[in-house]
């Protein structure tokens, strides 16, 4: 094998891979044995090197080292399809949840096996958001994370589909990836469908669109529009990709660049790729399109707050308080909110709008909807004064607060 390309890829010493829906089942909705045995042979080259001597540093060349692996994987509702008779991914939640229930045995068994013909054991982790949201959560997902690495246990994540609820779930299993890998101090992560890049353009559309290697900054993205739906690149199933069954995943470039973009914020390097090239992206080697880590990482409370939570409202801020806000990172305080929309209750997730309607912050509320209209414009002391010491606190705390 040639040098690694993107030797922080190759050195990772913990990786998390996600897949897709799309390149886990067949067209008619079945899951893809195939592919899952492919998968399970890169990810445990990637990961069995650990039993072996250490090779030379990537940075240097030789052969890449060892890593512990995470796996993030859709498919459950899909594969849940076929045996209801469902003929496509369901709109209501109530079926989305009942596929997802039998589905996700279906497929758990099928990586048990195809793991274990590699001497591999594999785990499984169901998340809601609540459990990567509520800091006593946060830690026991942790902590159960790292116990499996530690075990040698090969965790195969992906969302409690079977009692999430719209307000409370990730939205599509990009968005969980790039938090597990926050989660769990990855090196990497490793975002593979059906696509085998992001292009400049539909190349479904334009002749000559052209495949972007690489990723430094959110100007590299200019220009570029990414519908929720939009493949960016050829795969094996001609200019879109693999032929999948119509609604088996919610999933697009838009997700998936997003997603690169919170774990690249948090100093995570993101590949996306195809997943017949899982082991070459694993490698380091020049496939799909690599991001490139800009930020420290932060909590992942925080992450979760700006990039996965759903807004119950939204609060109408004053010229000062959004300069103390988004300037001073100060919290934010009940004399500077002019307006209330929503009907949210203490703890929700609100959107924080400046005077021309616009979002700048987000945060989570320490009063419900109903009592704020009767706190706006005062300040703590004297409601303090007027309405007891347990309203001398803030509206949100700093700590609580992301800017957007």
């Amino acid at each position: 094998m040639t040098d690694p390309l993107r030797p922080d890829i190759a050195a990772a010493a913990r990786v998390v891979v996600k897949v897709g829906s799309s390149s886990l089942t067949t067209p008619d909705g079945e899951i893809d044995g195939d592919a899952i045995a492919a998968l399970a042979q890169a990810l445990a080259e990637r990961r069995q090197a650990a039993h072996a001597p250490a090779g030379p540093s990537p940075t240097t060349g030789g052969p890449t080292p060892a890593a512990q692996v995470v796996l993030v994987s859709s498919g459950a509702i899909a594969s849940g399809l076929a045996p209801l008779g469902l003929s496509r991914r369901p709109s209501d939640l109530a079926t989305q949840q009942a596929a997802a229930s039998v589905g996700q045995g279906l497929l758990i068994a099928r990586y048990t096996a195809a793991f274990a013909r590699h001497g591999i054991q594999t785990g499984q982790v169901l998340l809601s958001a609540d459990d990567l949201m509520r800091r006593t959560h946060y830690r026991n997902a942790q902590r159960t994370l790292d116990r499996l690495l530690e075990l040698g246990v090969l965790p195969v994540v992906n969302e409690n589909d079977t009692v999430a609820t719209d307000e409370i779930r990730f939205g599509d299993n990009d968005r969980l990836a790039a938090l597990v890998a926050h989660v769990t101090r990855a090196g990497a992560l490793i975002l593979l469908s059906d696509v085998d890049g992001l292009y400049d353009g539909d190349p479904r559309r334009r002749d000559g669109a052209q495949r972007i290697a690489e990723v430094r900054t959110q100007a590299d993205l200019d220009g570029i529009r990414l519908g929720r739906g939009h493949r960016a690149g050829p795969g094996p199933g001609g200019p879109g990709g693999r032929s999948t069954t119509p609604g088996s995943g919610i999933g697009g470039m838009a997700t998936k660049v997003e997603a690169a973009m919170i774990a690249t914020s948090a100093g995570i390097p993101t590949v996306v790729a195809d997943a017949a090239d899982a082991a070459a992206a694993l490698a380091g080697q020049p496939v799909g399109t690599y991001f490139a880590p800009r930020g420290r990482r932060t909590s992942t409370r925080l992450l979760w707050l700006a990039h996965a939570a759903v807004a119950r409202g939204s609060l109408h801020l004053d010229h000062g308080a959004v300069e103390a806000v988004v300037t001073r990172r100060a919290s934010l305080l009940p004399a500077g909110i002019t307006g209330v929309d929503g009907a949210f209750e203490a703890g929700d997730p609100v959107d924080l709008r400046d005077e021309q309607g616009r979002i700048v912050a987000r945060g989570l509320v320490n009063y419900d909807a109903a009592e704020i209209p009767g706190l706006m414009g005062r300040s703590t002391r004297w409601l303090a004064s007027r309405l007891g010491q347990e309203y001398e606190r803030e509206i949100i705390h700093r700590d609580d607060l992301v800017i957007l």
